[in-house]
C-alpha cells in the first residue's frame, strides 16, 4: 500500500480514537453532548481530519472510492463542518459518532492491517 494512503488511514484511526476517547469516563448521552460546547467543537475537529484524510485516499486512488463505506458523504461531512458551520445539527453529528464512527473504525483498522 502506497505510504502517503497509510499514513492518512492511521490519521483517520487517530481522530476516531480520540473521540472514543472523549467518552472514557462517561457515558455517551446526547444531552451530554449537545451541551458540552468544548466536545461537540473537539468531535467536530476530528470529523474534519477524518473528512480531509479521506479526501487526500480518494483523491490518491480512487479505489479507496469503495474500499471506504460512504467515502463520499465522509468528505461532505468535512466540507459542512468547515464551511456550513453554522447549520450543523447535533442530532446529525451524535447519528454519526453512535451508528457510523464503529464501523469506519473497524473498517479502516482491516485497511490498515491489509498494508
Amino acid at each position: 500500500m502506497d505510504e502517503r494512503i497509510l499514513k492518512w488511514l492511521f490519521d483517520i484511526k487517530m481522530a476516531i480514537d480520540e473521540i472514543d476517547s472523549y467518552f472514557i469516563n462517561e457515558s455517551k448521552y446526547f444531552f451530554k453532548y449537545r451541551d458540552n460546547l468544548m466536545l461537540k467543537r473537539a468531535v467536530e475537529r476530528d470529523l474534519e481530519i477524518i473528512g480531509e484524510a479521506t479526501n487526500r485516499i480518494v483523491t490518491r486512488d480512487k479505489t479507496f472510492e469503495i474500499r471506504i463505506t460512504n467515502a463520499k458523504a465522509i468528505i461532505s461531512l468535512r466540507n459542512q463542518v468547515i464551511h456550513a458551520y453554522d447549520n450543523i445539527s447535533d442530532e446529525n453529528i451524535w447519528s454519526i459518532l453512535t451508528n457510523h464512527l464503529p464501523k469506519l473504525k473497524q473498517e479502516i483498522e482491516n485497511l490498515i492491517n491489509e498494508k
